[in-house]
């Protein structure tokens, strides 16, 4: 019977019987976050430093001519790290690397592939991935929980269907047991970068669910 499943329990002693309800709903994506950057390479740290800030200032610049504001672009990642090779059982400092990432955030989705030729074109040699994000998620949250709400209304009906009892239609008590979504980032293929055309981008949507557990009495 329902109420001997994990996600329907009945609690005899109080007369409760407790579900969970699952609300989902559709958003088109309005924003965009990119990952991308400038490596390089250096026998010399310092040269290898100041090659990566001679590009990233122009992948910058590109940027914000575009029309990309200075608070949308902030640095995720800057690091530094040697490089060795490995002969005659020996290790040998080859040289250095520097990462300098950046997530760009971009209020028009339609132009993301222009944003990341734009910093291809300036310099740009990293770009790992691609996250669509609706900018005011609550809205799509709220119908999301009303539908959870439903959801565990429907349930609740039905065990006291089954059981032969009768339901307060109301809710006792209500959980909030999730909260918004977590868009997946898309990887980025690298080898993208030298085919020299546009980059296509698809939006796709994003699913906001919203999970509720609630509580009503019941009589016999």
């Amino acid at each position: 019977m329902y109420y001997n499943r994990p996600e329907y329990t009945t609690d005899h002693m109080s007369s409760l019987i407790r579900v969970t309800g699952e609300g989902s709903v559709f958003a088109v994506p309005d924003q965009a976050k990119l990952s991308l950057g400038v490596i390089t390479e250096n026998k010399d740290v310092n040269t290898a430093q100041r090659q990566n800030n001679e590009i990233m200032r122009n992948v910058i610049q590109g940027l914000l001519t575009m029309g990309i504001q200075n608070k949308d672009i902030q640095t995720s990642l800057y690091r530094i790290e040697p490089q060795y090779v490995y002969e005659n059982g020996q290790q040998n400092l080859k040289g250095y690397k520097v990462n300098h990432q950046l997530q760009i955030t971009v209020d028009d989705v339609g132009g993301t592939g222009a944003v990341i030729d734009r910093a291809v074109s300036q310099g740009a040699n990293s770009v790992s991935s691609i996250q669509f994000t609706v900018s005011s998620p609550d809205a799509f949250y709220n119908r999301a929980l009303s539908l959870a709400v439903n959801s565990a209304q429907q349930k609740a009906m039905a065990i006291s269907r089954d059981l032969g009892v009768t339901l307060n239609r109301f809710p006792v008590k209500v959980t909030e047991l999730s909260k918004g979504f977590q868009p997946v980032p898309v990887p980025y293929q690298g080898a993208v970068l030298s085919q020299g055309s546009p980059v296509p981008v698809q939006t796709g949507e994003n699913e906001i669910t919203a999970r509720i557990e609630a509580e009503f009495f019941y009589t016999p």
